[in-house]
């Protein structure tokens, strides 16, 4: 019965490491700042340098175990000054980013999008925007990019861990059990949980402070037994060695297709306690305390707080990608604030003489910050900075029910069966709509022409899945199942016209085997729908960028919208031949002088929601242009001649 419980009852107090300034630390900080910088502003060429966070947090579970440990050794640890210093140590910067955040929403963003900005900060503000981020959506997917405070979602994690953490260490020390033997029983429970729920539940495994912890709890192990390491040099230069080959493996091979943390975290958190461990290694010696790595390393906590929100305001305020020179700069602004945040914001709070005075005003600073976020949620984004009609067609929302969303246009993470409802099985003749949700938003002007027509419409429409046989779509993993099911649906109910449509920039050659396939099964003709113009950060934004330019309504017309002409006549080349018919919406929608917003002046008229998503408007517009195209030859049929 001995086993763990009577270890913990061992060497109650441990030797950890010496408070001693080490400059190899900041230029760890260094590296793990610039691996996340990269990440953000070059993903393609740094695709694994989200691992940055996970250095952050096995350094912060090293040193501030260590002081904690040290403290409680010498009967002087104080739970009020050690927030004290957490206090010094993060508000400063951190008020300073969210209050000019606050500022650049203010100028730059829609009233909603203004509004959750506001609640990020207020999260951010407490300490649990990881928390909060995730009951929004996962880290790596395409409106998380939009989110300027995304990143601070590390910040709760270790501001969590840290309400927690030296309470438990008073306890064990007053108790007199051993830290290490306990900090190691917690930390591989941490990891068997984060293991054991990043294949069902990844957002949270990500997200979640139990799931993390074993990573600062790494570098509290190692803190814990820094009397067992050996500091020779030999021993020291095999483990710097070891350690930077395990993060430079982490950062060459991992990417956002990886399921992280999970096992694949074991990489950067060894080799980060490895090469703390090793300050007597030439690596450690030579490169990480030079003085430039040491000098980033500094500024390394308002340099991550400062890249990512200037990176997406830029975007919002180009309305446009940036270009590469464009990220570049962003990223010597970010560290020309970063620099003047550390020396004028964050150093004379944190090195000076602390003071009651000075702790209240950061508290008080930092509520303030928090009030002021939840006050701009309160009055919804404070709409009332735009006119009406420009504030209503800006903020233009889909009634995704008239997509019949959850019964016809299918959540493949939840739902894997459409409803009977989705076929009209007594009219003739029967389109058959494939694809995408950019497919399920062509279901109103559907509707709407069946006023005037006599046709019947089929709905087999699953969320981010095209209609590309045999292929596994990256992010939508039942999709190759879907589509196998609609073929057989297709098979069984044998349409008269099959109207594929998606956002296909890839896979064509899987949509030919889409054609090729419904040609042999069904008796349908199959007509393929380019896909509408892509509005690269979505038409509302255009209409509030325009006003905020001109201080009038968008033209009818604008060229800012990336039309799909080059792309239709690689669609014709190879599907046409297999027997497809296809028809250009960008045809419909643009020409010379650009590409339609709007048919009137009312908010209601404008034709796109988001990048590609059709309003009611837009999508009837679409289906009366094409109708008569898809319906060509076909006249409806009474119920004896039905299949």
């Amino acid at each position: 019965m001995y086993g763990v419980f009577g270890a913990m009852m061992d060497w109650p107090m441990v030797s950890p490491p010496s408070n001693r300034y080490r400059p190899d630390i900041d230029g760890l900080r260094a590296i793990a700042v610039m691996l996340v910088v990269n990440f953000h502003a070059f993903p393609g060429a740094m695709p694994g340098g989200f691992i940055g966070v996970d250095i952050f947090f096995v350094i912060s579970g090293f040193l501030i175990t260590g002081i904690i440990v040290r403290e409680l050794d010498q009967q002087r640890f104080s739970l009020l000054a050690f927030y004290n210093r957490r206090i010094r140590r993060i508000f400063p910067a951190l008020i300073t980013v969210l209050g000019a955040t606050l500022v650049l929403g203010w100028l730059w963003m829609l009233p909603a999008a203004y509004a959750q900005l506001s609640a990020d900060v207020f999260a951010s503000a407490a300490f649990f925007a990881n928390i909060a981020l995730l009951l929004q959506s996962g880290y790596f997917d395409i409106e998380s990019a939009k989110k300027p405070l995304l990143h601070l979602w590390s910040l709760g994690i270790e501001e969590q861990f840290y309400l927690f953490w030296p309470l438990l260490l008073m306890l064990l020390a007053r108790m007199r059990l051993n830290i290490l033997v306990a900090a190691s029983v917690i930390g591989v429970a941490s990891f068997v949980l984060n293991v054991a729920l990043i294949g069902s539940d990844p957002v949270a495994t990500f997200y979640l402070p139990f799931t993390r912890a074993w990573e600062l709890l790494a570098g509290a192990v190692l803190a814990c037994s820094w009397s067992k390491v050996s500091q020779t040099g030999a021993a020291s230069n095999l483990r710097a060695s070891a350690g930077l080959l395990l993060m430079a493996t982490a950062a060459g091979v991992l990417s956002t297709n990886r399921a992280f943390p999970g096992w694949w975290a074991v990489l950067p958190v060894a080799g980060t306690a490895l090469l703390l461990s090793a300050p007597a290694a030439w690596f450690c010696r030579a490169l990480l305390a030079s003085r430039p790595l040491v000098w980033i390393g500094l500024i390394s906590y308002p340099l991550y707080l400062w890249h990512w929100p200037l990176l997406v305001f830029f975007g919002i305020i180009k309305f446009g990608p940036l270009t590469l020179p464009e990220r570049e700069l962003i990223l010597l602004l970010s560290a020309l604030l970063a620099w003047l945040t550390y020396w004028l914001v964050e150093s004379p709070f944190r090195f000076s003489r602390p003071s009651p005075v000075k702790i209240a005003g950061l508290c008080a600073g930092m509520v303030l910050v928090a009030v002021a976020g939840g006050i701009v949620v309160q009055g919804r984004g404070f709409d009332s900075r735009l006119p009406p009609d420009i504030r209503e067609m800006a903020e233009v929302r889909t009634d995704s029910s008239k997509w019949r969303f959850h019964e016809c246009l299918l959540d493949l993470s939840h739902e894997m069966s459409f409803a009977d409802s989705c076929v009209d099985r007594d009219r003739r003749p029967l389109i058959l709509v494939w694809g995408d949700s950019t497919a399920g938003a062509l279901l109103p002007g559907l509707r709407k022409a069946q006023q005037t027509r006599d046709f019947g419409i089929a709905q087999f429409t699953s969320s981010s899945c095209i209609p590309a046989l045999n292929a596994d779509i990256a992010g939508t993993p039942n999709c190759r199942a879907i589509n196998d099911k609609v073929l057989a649906l297709a098979r069984e109910i044998q349409p008269d016209v099959v109207l594929l449509h998606g956002t296909w920039e890839r896979y064509l050659d899987h949509v030919g085997e889409t054609v090729i396939a419904l040609k042999k099964q069904t008796n349908a003709r199959i007509v393929v729908l380019g896909g509408v113009p892509a509005w690269r950060r979505g038409l509302p934004f255009e209409v509030l960028r325009y006003f905020m330019l001109h201080h009038s309504l968008i033209p009818l017309r604008s060229t800012n919208a990336a039309s799909s002409e080059h792309y239709d006549a690689v669609m014709r080349t190879k599907l046409v031949p297999l027997g497809a018919e296809f028809i250009s919406a960008s045809d419909i929608f643009c020409n010379a002088d650009g590409c339609l917003t709007r048919t009137g002046d009312k908010p209601s008229d404008i034709f796109v929601s988001d990048q590609v998503h059709l309003t009611e408007k837009g999508s009837v517009f679409l289906v009366q242009s094409i109708i008569d195209k898809v319906l060509r030859g076909q006249t409806a049929r009474s119920s004896n001649d039905e299949r």
